[in-house]
């Protein structure tokens, strides 16, 4: 899941070749999440399943089975479909690939929530090109919510895939900052000067939740979240959330304005001008 280590640009994301086949390259990352499902499905709400600490005792960052197989699962789909493209995932070392293209696979975002029982987890799936992220899925196979997006500039679209059917990604406009409904998925993760920060905001929006990990995104893509801020991310855990957000109408960035999709401290919104209040807000102390 989520580390304090801040992580740096890294050399996982180079220049690929256009032009690319973004929709065939969208139905094999719902292929990813379908070979993802089936590991972590037959897991979930198992009493049996057993948890491992990758902190070593330092914390608490959980890893389970369903982690591991999901993420084995996806990379033996890639193997087979794209042996030539990198991959960034979570749980296994990178692989450096030669066409320019990289997924970046997180298999379990919110393992706190699943070893818990609560589906408000998601499998992470995002592909980049070396300058943006292109396809995004957030993937809850429980509640059967399938997040989408391609993100090409000019004929972007994003989509929830439910029970069958599809409905256009649409998020909400026309909120102002103090009417707005923030998540952020843990209050302790924002330390020192963050914590002020954190305060500021927590009072000057209308609604903080806590706690759903990256089905707060999936949410604002929706139009029934305004605003995600968040603090100490790694690649995987926003990478994917890049391309359906934007093709849904709404803007991702770092605190600064800058591109986030190598992770730290990020902040997701409804809207361009509700995300330029939350920039001020966050650079105002």
């Amino acid at each position: 899941m989520r580390e304090r280590q801040l992580p740096q640009p890294g050399p996982f994301f180079v220049n690929s070749t256009p032009p690319l086949d973004l929709n065939g390259l969208a139905q094999l990352a719902d292929r990813l999440a379908n070979a993802a499902a089936t590991e972590t499905l037959r897991r979930f709400r198992d009493p049996a399943l057993s948890t491992d600490d990758k902190d070593k005792g330092e914390g608490f960052d959980p890893v389970t089975a369903a982690d591991q197989a999901a993420e084995a699962a996806m990379r033996a789909v890639l193997a087979t479909e794209r042996p030539d493209d990198g991959i960034l995932g979570e749980e296994e070392a990178q692989t450096h690939g030669t066409s320019g293209l990289t997924w970046v696979l997180d298999p379990i975002d919110g393992t706190r929530a699943f070893i818990l029982g609560l589906p408000v987890w998601g499998t992470l799936i995002a592909l980049d090109d070396g300058q943006t992220g292109r396809v995004g899925i957030i993937d809850q196979p429980f509640l059967g919510e399938r997040y989408c997006g391609i993100w090409d500039g000019t004929s972007s679209r994003a989509w929830l895939h439910r029970g069958g059917t599809e409905q256009p990604l649409v998020t909400r406009k026309g909120v102002e900052l103090a009417e707005a409904g923030c998540f952020t998925t843990d209050p302790f993760l924002f330390q020192g000067p963050e914590w002020s920060v954190f305060e500021r905001l927590r009072t000057g929006v209308r609604l903080m939740r806590y706690g759903i990990d990256c089905y707060a995104y999936g949410l604002l893509a929706l139009g029934h979240v305004d605003l995600v801020v968040e603090t100490g991310l790694q690649a995987y855990d926003i990478a994917a959330h890049i391309p359906i957000i934007r093709a849904a109408g709404g803007v991702v960035t770092n605190w600064q304005g800058g591109d986030c999709r190598w992770g730290g401290q990020v902040v997701a919104a409804g809207s361009e001008a509700l995300h330029a209040e939350a920039l001020e807000l966050l650079n105002s102390a």
